[in-house]
């Protein structure tokens, strides 16, 4: 019999054509529901790989059913969705899609920057609302991103990407990471900073931080309070390394400017969340990758992963290098 395969949101045929022709490859109905928790349980116990989504919740009791299981192919660069010290002790690889969506992610951020700082959404809803009456010296102003100051909490590759985009709008660059990036700073002139001096000096704060526990409510009342009254906060990083309910406040006081917010503590963010009624948020249904073409790239390598695994050899990408020890 062929290996299984599970794949847990509906892909396009043509992207998993390479995995398809050589293992038995079944889809769940939805490409925009979540699979259940139910079938996805009972999809683990017979497959040798499964291709999740970061909404996917692989714990210990999924692994553990996975008697077969070899692979866990994330299509994701974060994995914080996986038990990896459950995979890791049941000697179940886990891989990753990074690099693919480095230039992507680092578009979209950009571009929630702009649009946040600019009042670009709210302009176009004012025009489509029929408001636009006349012309006035400081109609829907917003901020400038030229000559500014960007703080980037977070210097990976995404990060570094961002700092390329900023150096183009002769921004003055700050990061925080958890180890110093020479290579950055002497191609961008990027400054290292301690998290307080950061948040205290940039004109906007763009969060790229993996949820760790070192990073979950990272975000706190008064961090915000530390922070200029007119910064921007952009997230797309991860929700929880923010306090939802003190950015709303941040918001409401005055403490900060805007908010452009891609990810949230839970996806998806209902309608009636607090902080979608604010005219200063902009918030997006976490699409930092989503490019046709990187997505494509990624289903790709999860696929190609996948089918290394499965055919004996190393993937390409993997979290859990211990495992091949």
């Amino acid at each position: 019999m062929k290996p299984y395969v599970y794949i847990t949101r509906k892909l396009p045929e043509e992207t998993i054509a390479e995995i398809a022709h050589h293992f038995d490859v079944k889809m769940w109905d939805h490409e925009d529901i979540p699979v259940s928790r139910e079938v996805l349980l009972e999809e683990a116990k017979k497959a040798s790989a499964l291709i999740t989504m970061l909404s996917d919740q692989v714990d210990a009791e999924l692994l553990t059913a996975g008697n077969n299981l070899k692979i866990v192919a994330n299509l994701a660069v974060g994995y914080d969705n996986i038990d990896l010290k459950a995979a890791t002790k049941r000697g179940i690889l886990v891989s990753n899609t990074p690099d693919v969506l480095t230039e992507t992610t680092a578009d979209l951020t950009f571009a929630l920057l702009m649009a946040t700082a600019r009042r670009v959404v709210e302009a176009a809803e004012y025009v489509k609302a029929g408001k636009w009456e006349g012309w006035s010296p400081y109609l829907l102003a917003g901020h400038d991103i030229h000559s500014k100051t960007i703080g980037i909490v977070g210097m990976g590759k995404i990060g570094e990407a961002v700092a390329r985009r900023a150096k183009g709008f002769g921004m003055e660059i700050l990061y925080h990471n958890r180890s110093r990036k020479m290579d950055a700073e002497m191609e961008f002139g990027a400054q290292y900073s301690s998290f307080e001096e950061l948040v205290s000096n940039s004109d906007y704060v763009v969060s790229l931080a993996p949820l760790t526990a070192e990073t979950r409510n990272l975000f706190t009342a008064d961090v915000f309070t530390k922070m200029k009254k007119s910064a921007i906060f952009i997230n797309v990083g991860r929700g929880p390394v923010v306090d939802e309910q003190a950015l709303y406040e941040a918001l409401v006081h005055g403490e900060i400017a805007a908010a452009g917010l891609d990810v949230f503590v839970k996806e998806p963010i209902s309608a009636d969340h607090q902080l979608l009624k604010l005219p200063n948020v902009v918030a997006l249904p976490h699409i930092g990758s989503a490019s046709t073409e990187t997505r494509t790239a990624m289903i790709k390598l999860c696929c190609s992963n996948v089918n290394a695994v499965l055919s004996g050899d190393r993937p390409k990408t993997i979290v859990n290098k211990e495992v091949l020890r």
